[in-house]
């Protein structure tokens, strides 16, 4: 039997059969019972092996064509011609790495400070994984709608059961947001589906299409991708679900969650309405250059590391879709694939980044119980190893040359000034911006005297931390200073979407 012709079905199924066995063997209220350690080794185990198998993903996958590959595709539904229909390119196999890479390291961050139920919170983040993974493999639109509506589930339960005082408020927040935009995505695959019979996404790309027609599903699909990146002035549920979600959630929601908007307009928005899209470049230019700039004042004013963390989150997304949408505003074919390349190593960079910087915080957490950050200083007195992460994570939030935040955000600043001088100019702000909240933060938090007792009380890393820390600086070094092997990856899909792009359905 040939192994990779079912690898993307075993990435998306071994982790939620995982999950499944956890919620079987359950948990005690003694963390250190037999039960207890058994769950946290299979739950571990579980994360690594999909881990293992996704870099036999990678080592297979072949760079040189535009082609689906480890094509899978079964009969689900005859009636209405839905099929379990997979595969994945050079947009989708990065950002499946990114996923499989970052739930171990949530796994081991989680190990021993869940003290509630941690067999459900651990079984959450795998069937969660699986459910990720499943969005960015599905190739039919009713599967693909089945997994981006099912992985609400589980995070849903992350924040609602192991979150903050207001986590009630911050969960259902978060649902009705992303799920009423998805409901009109999915009016829009029904409405595709009366016109070429047919739930597969590569059908939808060839259905004959009005201008009218594309306006609005361009604007369905918008609000459901919008929602999730998220852009300006839909994005007011990420501070809160950060801010009540346990770090776990926090890191999860930041590092891939979010990659769902982005990957929803190059998989779906850009290819099946072109012309609709072309149309809207504008405004989607505009919207993020707002994130960029103006949410970056947001969080110069935030007093909670969460939340500033967060509001950061939105500004750097923001380079996401300016880089895809710049496009139509460049001349030059060069500027319009450098603008593409730079915003999905953007999605892969700010995964790596936001995650760290949220486990950061999640380890002061643990030990003092507070996000504030008037609360700490002189961190670095007392705890220096984690003060060396956190300064390598800020200094790459900030976008500086040789982490990988600088690789992507720089991409899509060239391509901007290809575009329109002022387009660059606001984008680069963030350079300026990027590094005045995080500095502040940085300055406040971890330098200076010892603010106080508890801070004078804190212990350094423990091992496991520093094992989870070590593994993203690694990647976040490696990415900066070699971005080439993540490109490589990307480069022909772009080539191949920037044609489909330019040939009008009017």
């Amino acid at each position: 039997m040939d192994f990779s012709q079912y690898i993307l079905s075993l990435l998306i199924w071994l982790p939620i059969v995982g999950g499944v066995l956890l919620l079987v063997i359950g948990d005690d209220r003694d963390v250190n019972s037999s039960r207890s350690v058994t769950m946290r080794i299979v739950a571990l185990s579980m994360s690594l092996l999909t881990f293992l198998i996704s870099v036999a993903l990678y080592k297979w996958f072949d760079n040189s064509t535009p082609a689906m590959q480890f094509v899978e595709r079964s009969s689900w539904i005859p009636a209405i011609d839905v099929w379990y229909y997979l595969g994945i390119d050079g947009f989708s196999a990065p950002l499946i790495l990114l996923t499989t890479f970052i739930t171990p390291l949530v796994v081991l961050a989680g190990w021993d400070t869940i003290k509630i139920r941690p067999a459900q919170y651990f079984a959450a983040f795998l069937i969660l994984e699986g459910l990720m993974i499943g969005v960015f493999s599905a190739l039919d639109g009713i599967l693909f709608y089945v997994f981006w509506e099912a992985m609400l589930v589980p995070m849903f339960l992350i924040i609602g059961v192991w979150g903050g005082e207001r986590r009630i408020y911050a969960t259902l927040k978060f649902f009705l947001y992303t799920f009423l935009g998805s409901v009109l995505m999915l009016v829009s695959f029904i409405y595709l589906y009366g016109q070429v019979g047919s739930f597969d996404l590569f059908k939808f790309m060839n259905a004959p299409l009005g201008m009218t027609a594309q306006k609005l599903i361009f604007i369905a699909f918008l609000l459901a991708f919008a929602v999730k990146v998220p852009m300006w002035p839909v994005h007011t549920w990420l501070p809160d679900a950060h801010v009540e979600a346990p770090t776990g959630g926090s890191v999860i929601l930041a590092a891939i969650m979010l990659k769902m908007g982005g990957y929803g307009f190059v998989r779906l928005s850009l290819p099946i309405v072109p012309d609709g899209s072309a149309y809207f470049a504008g405004l989607m230019i505009a919207l993020s250059l707002i994130a960029v700039v103006y949410i970056s004042f947001v969080a110069l004013m935030q007093k909670d590391m969460k939340k500033l963390i967060a509001y950061s989150s939105i500004a750097h997304m923001g380079f996401v879709t300016l880089g895809f949408f710049l496009l139509w505003s460049i001349s030059s074919g060069t500027g319009a694939g450098l603008g593409m390349t730079g915003g999905m190593v953007q999605m892969v960079s700010h995964g790596l980044i936001s995650g760290a910087m949220f486990l950061c915080v999640g380890v002061l957490y643990d030990r003092m119980h507070s996000r504030q950050i008037a609360d700490y200083g002189g961190v670095a007195n007392t705890m220096p190893k984690f003060a060396a992460f956190m300064v390598l994570f800020a200094m790459a939030n900030a976008g500086l040359p040789g982490t990988s935040g600088f690789v992507g955000e720089f991409m899509v600043i060239i391509a901007s000034f290809k575009a329109n001088f002022w387009f660059a100019f606001c984008a680069a702000s963030i350079l300026v911006l990027g590094a005045a909240y995080t500095l502040w933060m940085i300055k406040r938090v971890v330098y200076g005297e010892v603010a106080n007792k508890n801070v004078a009380a804190l212990k350094d890393l423990n091992q496991r931390e520093f094992i989870v820390l070590t593994v993203l600086a690694i990647a976040v070094l490696l990415i900066g200073l070699w971005p080439a092997p993540l490109v490589d990856m990307m480069n022909v899909t772009i080539e191949q979407l920037l044609q489909q792009v330019a040939q009008s359905k009017l």
